[in-house]
């Protein structure tokens, strides 16, 4: 049995950090185990433009810890009036990596998203020939699609028909839950990839809903069938660059999670590493991490690899229960429960 794994540091390719006071933990909890992460754009106002980006980010580097290199990676707001001029001036910028599409009401604060990809081509056009990646949150959003079977619908409504209209556009479908997904992605060209996030690899949606509604676990795209997550789990651990690393860690204040209408969202970015160690090694495919969290994500996006490494070692620790969010709590993923993996600094040695 491995009892401890040293990796080239990871980065995480989708994470909400949320804005406000909530960066002060947010930003701590990713700076601590990645170099670098995709920053998703959609806040109340969603980030828009390069502007908007711009003063995202200098409100996030505040937050970094002292001594700490973390870089932020911005993202723009896709909406039906984003124009090829808007697009434009992102990769002009140099410092937005991607542009963001949710379907419009698919998830948190995506009112303003996308309500028709076919009507913005002319912008993916502009994308694809430009080289600015498409990150998709790939759910069909009518209410007469099963919530289950939101993914594969837009994969055969949309992203079939989109990958071939635009072979050269990088696509990423983001946080996959399905086996169609899965093999999509495979069968795809080189220029569609996809993250998982670590609650997909570790859950299905028994642990959602046997013995009562675990609202923690509630995320979307939602928890599938163990058959999906079997299927995610081997995509993770296939070696296949493809696949790789992206938390969506969500975090919402407990509160609103605990709720007659709790808020879609797991928050993971306290022990990202952790858990997905933790995922791997039930899959005995520890040997894989390191291409799926830090080598797969800088090769699609065309950036470096990190130059230096963490280690984990196999020792117990307890999650803990809360952790300060804003003027509120955010209870994560794993919340008093004994988590594993545990990655080697001080934060950590403490507990």
């Amino acid at each position: 049995m491995q009892d401890k794994i040293t990796i080239i540091r990871p980065d995480d390719w989708h994470i909400h950090l949320r804005d406000g006071a909530a960066l002060k933990q947010t930003v701590k909890d990713a700076a601590n185990q990645f170099s670098r992460a995709i920053i998703m754009p959609n806040l109340v106002p969603p980030v828009k433009n390069v502007q908007q980006a711009s003063e995202y980010k200098e409100r996030i580097l505040t937050h970094i810890p002292k001594g700490n290199s973390f870089e932020p990676l911005m993202t723009l707001y896709l909406t039906d009036t984003t124009s090829i001029k808007d697009i434009k001036a992102a990769k002009d910028s140099g410092m937005i990596y991607a542009v963001k599409s949710y379907p419009a009401g698919a998830t948190t604060n995506s009112h303003s998203g996308v309500t028709s990809l076919e009507a913005i081509y002319p912008t993916l056009a502009c994308m694809a020939e430009l080289g600015i990646p498409l990150l998709l949150h790939g759910e069909i959003t009518r209410p007469d699609i099963d919530v289950f079977d939101r993914e594969k619908c837009f994969i055969d409504e949309h992203l079939v028909p989109l990958v071939q209209k635009f072979p050269t556009l990088k696509v990423v479908l983001e946080h996959i839950t399905t086996k169609e997904a899965v093999d999509f992605v495979k069968e795809a060209n080189t220029n569609v990839a996809a993250t998982i996030t670590v609650q997909h690899l570790l859950y299905n949606r028994n642990h959602l809903l046997v013995g009562g509604i675990h609202p923690h676990y509630y995320c979307l795209p939602i928890l599938k069938r163990n058959i999906h997550q079997e299927a995610l789990i081997g995509a993770a651990t296939s070696a296949s660059p493809k696949f790789f690393l992206g938390t969506d860690s969500a975090p919402h204040p407990t509160h609103s999670k605990e709720s007659a209408c709790g808020c879609a969202g797991c928050y993971t970015a306290y022990a990202a590493i952790e858990l997905y160690t933790e995922a791997f090694d039930r899959a005995h495919a520890l040997d894989k991490l390191e291409g799926f969290a830090s080598l797969f994500g800088p090769k699609f996006y065309g950036l470096p690899v990190n130059n230096d490494t963490i280690t984990l070692i196999r020792k117990d620790w307890t999650a803990p229960t809360s952790l300060p969010f804003g003027e509120n709590q955010v209870t994560p993923l794993k919340a008093g429960d004994t988590i594993h993996w545990q990655y080697l600094n001080e934060s950590k040695n403490d507990n």
